[in-house]
Protein backbone atom coordinates (compact mmCIF):
# COMPACT_ATOMS: atom_id res chain seq x y z
CA UNK A 1 0.00 0.00 0.00
CA UNK A 2 1.41 3.51 -0.84
CA UNK A 3 2.14 6.09 1.36
CA UNK A 4 -0.37 8.55 -0.61
CA UNK A 5 -3.28 5.28 0.36
CA UNK A 6 -2.62 5.15 3.79
CA UNK A 7 -2.98 9.35 3.90
CA UNK A 8 -6.19 9.16 2.24
CA UNK A 9 -6.78 6.33 4.57
CA UNK A 10 -5.97 8.03 7.60
CA UNK A 11 -8.37 11.09 6.31
CA UNK A 12 -11.18 9.37 5.40
CA UNK A 13 -11.35 8.05 9.00
CA UNK A 14 -11.06 11.14 10.31
CA UNK A 15 -13.50 12.19 8.67
CA UNK A 16 -15.88 8.98 9.76
CA UNK A 17 -14.94 9.56 13.34
CA UNK A 18 -16.07 13.24 13.31
CA UNK A 19 -19.07 12.80 11.38
CA UNK A 20 -20.05 10.00 13.86
CA UNK A 21 -19.21 12.51 16.48
CA UNK A 22 -21.82 14.60 15.06
CA UNK A 23 -24.72 12.39 14.33
CA UNK A 24 -24.69 10.91 18.08
CA UNK A 25 -24.93 14.62 19.13
CA UNK A 26 -21.67 14.92 20.41
CA UNK A 27 -20.98 18.33 19.04
CA UNK A 28 -17.44 19.64 20.90
CA UNK A 29 -16.24 16.33 19.57
CA UNK A 30 -17.31 16.64 16.04
CA UNK A 31 -16.03 20.18 16.08
CA UNK A 32 -12.49 19.30 17.31
CA UNK A 33 -12.11 16.68 14.68
CA UNK A 34 -13.59 18.95 11.80
CA UNK A 35 -11.05 21.27 12.59
CA UNK A 36 -8.09 18.41 13.60
CA UNK A 37 -8.98 17.09 9.66
CA UNK A 38 -9.08 20.53 7.87
CA UNK A 39 -5.70 21.68 9.16
CA UNK A 40 -4.13 18.35 7.69
CA UNK A 41 -5.86 18.91 4.50
CA UNK A 42 -4.79 22.64 4.45
CA UNK A 43 -1.19 21.73 5.16
CA UNK A 44 -0.96 19.19 2.12
CA UNK A 45 -3.03 22.07 -0.11
CA UNK A 46 0.19 24.50 1.17
CA UNK A 47 3.07 21.91 0.75
CA UNK A 48 5.27 23.51 -2.06
CA UNK A 49 7.13 20.38 -2.19
CA UNK A 50 4.84 17.59 -2.29
CA UNK A 51 3.78 15.84 -5.80
CA UNK A 52 1.91 13.36 -4.44
CA UNK A 53 -1.80 14.85 -5.74
CA UNK A 54 -2.41 16.81 -8.66
CA UNK A 55 -3.06 20.76 -8.81
CA UNK A 56 -6.66 19.56 -9.48
CA UNK A 57 -6.84 17.37 -6.54
CA UNK A 58 -5.63 20.04 -4.41
CA UNK A 59 -8.34 22.27 -5.10
CA UNK A 60 -10.48 19.40 -3.96
CA UNK A 61 -8.40 19.37 -0.80
CA UNK A 62 -9.12 22.89 -0.45
CA UNK A 63 -12.97 22.92 -0.88
CA UNK A 64 -12.62 19.94 1.17
CA UNK A 65 -11.50 22.00 4.49
CA UNK A 66 -13.99 24.65 3.28
CA UNK A 67 -16.67 22.51 4.17
CA UNK A 68 -15.26 21.14 7.51
CA UNK A 69 -15.12 25.12 8.33
CA UNK A 70 -18.45 25.43 7.09
CA UNK A 71 -19.77 22.82 9.38
CA UNK A 72 -18.08 23.83 12.58
CA UNK A 73 -19.64 27.08 11.67
CA UNK A 74 -23.09 25.45 11.24
CA UNK A 75 -22.43 23.55 14.93
CA UNK A 76 -21.60 26.84 16.69
CA UNK A 77 -24.36 29.83 15.15
CA UNK A 78 -26.79 27.99 13.58
CA UNK A 79 -26.07 28.70 10.06
CA UNK A 80 -27.13 25.58 7.40
CA UNK A 81 -24.53 23.38 6.13
CA UNK A 82 -25.77 20.01 7.61
CA UNK A 83 -24.60 17.01 8.50
CA UNK A 84 -26.27 15.06 5.32
CA UNK A 85 -24.31 17.89 3.61
CA UNK A 86 -21.29 16.25 5.42
CA UNK A 87 -22.07 13.01 4.13
CA UNK A 88 -22.40 13.96 0.16
CA UNK A 89 -18.58 14.22 1.12
CA UNK A 90 -17.56 11.15 2.02
CA UNK A 91 -16.88 9.88 -1.51
CA UNK A 92 -14.84 12.62 -2.39
CA UNK A 93 -12.35 12.10 0.45
CA UNK A 94 -12.18 8.09 0.18
CA UNK A 95 -11.84 7.92 -3.43
CA UNK A 96 -10.01 11.23 -4.03
CA UNK A 97 -7.50 9.64 -6.42
CA UNK A 98 -10.18 8.73 -8.90
CA UNK A 99 -13.12 11.08 -7.71
CA UNK A 100 -13.57 13.13 -11.07
CA UNK A 101 -17.17 14.51 -10.64
CA UNK A 102 -18.48 17.79 -10.13
CA UNK A 103 -17.63 19.03 -6.56
CA UNK A 104 -21.17 18.69 -5.27
CA UNK A 105 -20.99 22.23 -3.47
CA UNK A 106 -20.25 25.55 -5.03
CA UNK A 107 -17.88 26.61 -2.77
CA UNK A 108 -13.63 27.66 -2.56
CA UNK A 109 -10.90 26.26 -1.21
CA UNK A 110 -10.07 27.43 2.14
CA UNK A 111 -7.75 30.41 2.02
CA UNK A 112 -4.14 30.29 2.73
CA UNK A 113 -3.85 30.92 5.91
CA UNK A 114 -3.29 29.06 9.55
CA UNK A 115 -6.00 26.49 10.38
CA UNK A 116 -5.07 25.26 13.79
CA UNK A 117 -5.81 22.13 15.65
CA UNK A 118 -7.61 22.87 18.94
CA UNK A 119 -4.65 23.94 21.70
CA UNK A 120 -1.75 24.19 19.17
CA UNK A 121 -1.78 27.88 18.40
CA UNK A 122 -0.84 28.28 22.33
CA UNK A 123 2.49 26.09 20.84
CA UNK A 124 2.49 28.76 18.34
CA UNK A 125 2.80 31.86 20.91
CA UNK A 126 5.17 30.34 22.84
CA UNK A 127 7.34 30.54 20.08
CA UNK A 128 6.38 34.33 19.05
CA UNK A 129 6.93 35.66 22.65
CA UNK A 130 10.03 34.15 22.85
CA UNK A 131 11.18 35.54 19.25
CA UNK A 132 9.33 38.86 20.36
CA UNK A 133 11.71 38.75 23.56
CA UNK A 134 14.79 38.28 21.35
CA UNK A 135 13.98 41.03 18.74
CA UNK A 136 11.73 43.59 20.31
CA UNK A 137 8.42 44.01 18.96
CA UNK A 138 7.91 45.04 15.83
CA UNK A 139 6.76 48.43 14.43
CA UNK A 140 2.92 48.77 12.66
CA UNK A 141 5.17 49.76 9.54
CA UNK A 142 7.06 46.29 9.65
CA UNK A 143 3.75 44.09 10.24
CA UNK A 144 2.80 42.00 6.92
CA UNK A 145 -0.34 42.34 4.81
CA UNK A 146 -3.28 40.80 6.54
CA UNK A 147 -7.21 40.61 6.23
CA UNK A 148 -9.46 43.53 6.68
CA UNK A 149 -10.12 44.64 9.93
CA UNK A 150 -13.07 42.45 11.43
CA UNK A 151 -16.00 44.13 11.07
CA UNK A 152 -18.06 41.55 14.04
CA UNK A 153 -20.97 39.15 13.55
CA UNK A 154 -23.10 41.04 15.88
CA UNK A 155 -26.92 39.95 16.07
CA UNK A 156 -29.79 42.16 16.94
CA UNK A 157 -31.91 41.77 19.95
CA UNK A 158 -34.45 38.81 19.98
CA UNK A 159 -38.49 39.72 20.03
CA UNK A 160 -39.66 40.34 23.17
CA UNK A 161 -42.06 37.81 25.19
CA UNK A 162 -44.59 38.56 27.95
CA UNK A 163 -42.53 37.66 31.13
CA UNK A 164 -39.19 37.10 29.61
CA UNK A 165 -35.83 38.64 30.02
CA UNK A 166 -33.89 40.01 27.33
CA UNK A 167 -29.99 40.43 28.90
CA UNK A 168 -27.65 43.72 26.80
CA UNK A 169 -24.04 43.33 27.68
CA UNK A 170 -22.02 46.58 27.06
CA UNK A 171 -18.40 45.29 26.66
CA UNK A 172 -16.64 48.57 27.84
CA UNK A 173 -12.86 47.69 28.19
CA UNK A 174 -10.68 45.36 29.49
CA UNK A 175 -7.23 45.72 30.93
CA UNK A 176 -3.95 44.19 30.00
CA UNK A 177 -0.55 44.77 30.49
CA UNK A 178 0.46 44.77 26.63
CA UNK A 179 -2.73 46.54 25.32
CA UNK A 180 -0.71 49.06 23.32
CA UNK A 181 0.96 45.99 21.26
CA UNK A 182 -2.59 43.82 20.81
CA UNK A 183 -3.00 44.02 17.03
CA UNK A 184 -7.30 44.15 15.69
CA UNK A 185 -8.40 43.21 18.87
CA UNK A 186 -11.84 41.73 19.43
CA UNK A 187 -13.97 39.91 21.79
CA UNK A 188 -16.07 36.29 20.58
CA UNK A 189 -18.99 36.31 23.21
CA UNK A 190 -20.09 33.17 23.32
CA UNK A 191 -22.90 30.89 25.72
CA UNK A 192 -21.83 27.54 26.34
CA UNK A 193 -23.83 24.80 28.98
CA UNK A 194 -21.49 22.57 31.56
CA UNK A 195 -20.24 20.32 28.52
CA UNK A 196 -18.99 23.59 27.00
CA UNK A 197 -21.78 22.63 24.55
CA UNK A 198 -22.96 26.46 22.66
CA UNK A 199 -26.45 27.28 23.52
CA UNK A 200 -26.67 30.30 21.35
CA UNK A 201 -25.09 31.56 18.16
CA UNK A 202 -21.24 33.17 19.02
CA UNK A 203 -21.01 36.08 18.29
CA UNK A 204 -17.62 38.33 17.31
CA UNK A 205 -17.37 42.01 18.06
CA UNK A 206 -16.01 44.62 15.78
CA UNK A 207 -12.33 45.39 16.25
CA UNK A 208 -12.06 47.78 19.21
CA UNK A 209 -12.16 51.03 18.82
CA UNK A 210 -9.14 52.70 20.37
CA UNK A 211 -6.27 51.37 22.94
CA UNK A 212 -5.42 53.39 26.23
CA UNK A 213 -2.32 52.99 28.56
CA UNK A 214 -3.13 49.31 29.57
CA UNK A 215 -6.62 49.56 28.53
CA UNK A 216 -8.35 48.50 25.44
CA UNK A 217 -11.96 50.21 24.72
CA UNK A 218 -14.47 48.53 23.05
CA UNK A 219 -17.71 50.26 23.89
CA UNK A 220 -19.93 47.71 22.23
CA UNK A 221 -23.87 46.25 23.16
CA UNK A 222 -23.92 42.46 22.69
CA UNK A 223 -27.22 41.21 22.67
CA UNK A 224 -28.00 37.88 24.37
CA UNK A 225 -29.66 35.21 21.98
CA UNK A 226 -31.91 33.67 24.28
CA UNK A 227 -34.34 34.93 27.12
CA UNK A 228 -32.52 34.63 30.45
CA UNK A 229 -35.45 32.81 31.97
CA UNK A 230 -34.36 29.84 29.29
CA UNK A 231 -30.65 29.52 30.32
CA UNK A 232 -30.04 26.30 32.04
CA UNK A 233 -28.72 25.55 34.77
CA UNK A 234 -24.91 25.78 34.87
CA UNK A 235 -24.83 27.93 31.68
CA UNK A 236 -21.90 30.49 31.61
CA UNK A 237 -21.47 33.35 29.14
CA UNK A 238 -17.60 33.60 27.74
CA UNK A 239 -16.07 36.29 26.42
CA UNK A 240 -12.36 35.11 24.31
CA UNK A 241 -10.50 38.27 23.57
CA UNK A 242 -8.16 37.54 20.58
CA UNK A 243 -5.74 39.45 18.18
CA UNK A 244 -3.69 38.93 15.38
CA UNK A 245 -0.45 37.78 15.37
CA UNK A 246 1.81 39.24 12.42
CA UNK A 247 4.78 37.18 12.58
CA UNK A 248 2.35 33.52 12.76
CA UNK A 249 -0.42 35.02 10.21
CA UNK A 250 -3.36 33.83 12.72
CA UNK A 251 -5.55 35.38 15.25
CA UNK A 252 -4.91 33.70 18.78
CA UNK A 253 -6.72 34.09 21.91
CA UNK A 254 -5.13 35.69 24.31
CA UNK A 255 -7.29 35.02 27.41
CA UNK A 256 -10.75 34.62 28.47
CA UNK A 257 -13.32 35.61 30.84
CA UNK A 258 -16.74 34.14 31.87
CA UNK A 259 -19.97 34.95 33.80
CA UNK A 260 -21.89 32.86 35.58
CA UNK A 261 -26.04 32.79 35.99
CA UNK A 262 -25.98 34.48 39.38
CA UNK A 263 -24.04 37.28 38.36
CA UNK A 264 -26.97 38.36 35.93
CA UNK A 265 -28.22 41.73 37.36
CA UNK A 266 -28.64 45.28 35.90
CA UNK A 267 -25.65 47.57 36.29
CA UNK A 268 -21.25 47.48 35.93
CA UNK A 269 -19.66 44.43 36.80
CA UNK A 270 -15.32 43.70 36.21
CA UNK A 271 -14.56 40.11 35.79
CA UNK A 272 -11.60 38.07 36.60
CA UNK A 273 -8.89 37.41 33.06
CA UNK A 274 -8.16 33.68 32.85
CA UNK A 275 -4.84 31.83 30.85
CA UNK A 276 -5.73 30.66 28.02
CA UNK A 277 -6.85 27.44 26.73
CA UNK A 278 -10.34 28.64 26.73
CA UNK A 279 -11.63 25.97 29.69
CA UNK A 280 -15.49 26.00 28.17
CA UNK A 281 -16.32 23.58 31.13
CA UNK A 282 -14.73 25.48 34.02
CA UNK A 283 -12.78 23.10 35.77
CA UNK A 284 -8.74 24.29 35.08
CA UNK A 285 -8.85 27.98 35.94
CA UNK A 286 -5.55 29.51 35.97
CA UNK A 287 -5.82 33.51 36.49
CA UNK A 288 -3.81 35.74 33.57
CA UNK A 289 -2.38 37.97 36.19
CA UNK A 290 -2.19 38.99 40.07
CA UNK A 291 -2.48 42.80 38.59
CA UNK A 292 -5.94 44.17 38.90
CA UNK A 293 -6.58 43.87 35.60
CA UNK A 294 -10.04 42.76 34.44
CA UNK A 295 -13.03 42.67 31.98
CA UNK A 296 -15.01 45.66 32.34
CA UNK A 297 -18.94 45.37 31.17
CA UNK A 298 -22.17 46.64 32.36
CA UNK A 299 -25.91 44.48 31.87
CA UNK A 300 -29.08 45.90 31.06
CA UNK A 301 -32.11 43.51 31.68
CA UNK A 302 -35.14 44.00 29.35
CA UNK A 303 -38.41 42.69 30.75
CA UNK A 304 -41.59 43.22 28.99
Amino acid sequence: MSDVTKTIQKWHASFKKGTDFDSWGQLVEAVDEYHILARQLQKEVQSTNSHDFSEDQKKTLGKLATCLEMRCVSLQSEEEFKLEDMKKLEPIIKNLLTYNKDFPFDVQPVPLRKILAPGEEENLDVEEEEEDNATGAGSPESFPSRVPALQGTLLPRLPSEPGMTLLTIKIEKIGLKDAGQCIDPYITVSVKDLNGVDLNPVQDTPVASRKEDTYIHFNIDVEIQKHVEKLPKGAAIFFEFKHYKPKKRFTSTKCFAFMEMDEIKAGPIVIELYKKPTDFKRKKLHLLTKKPLYLHIHQTLHKD
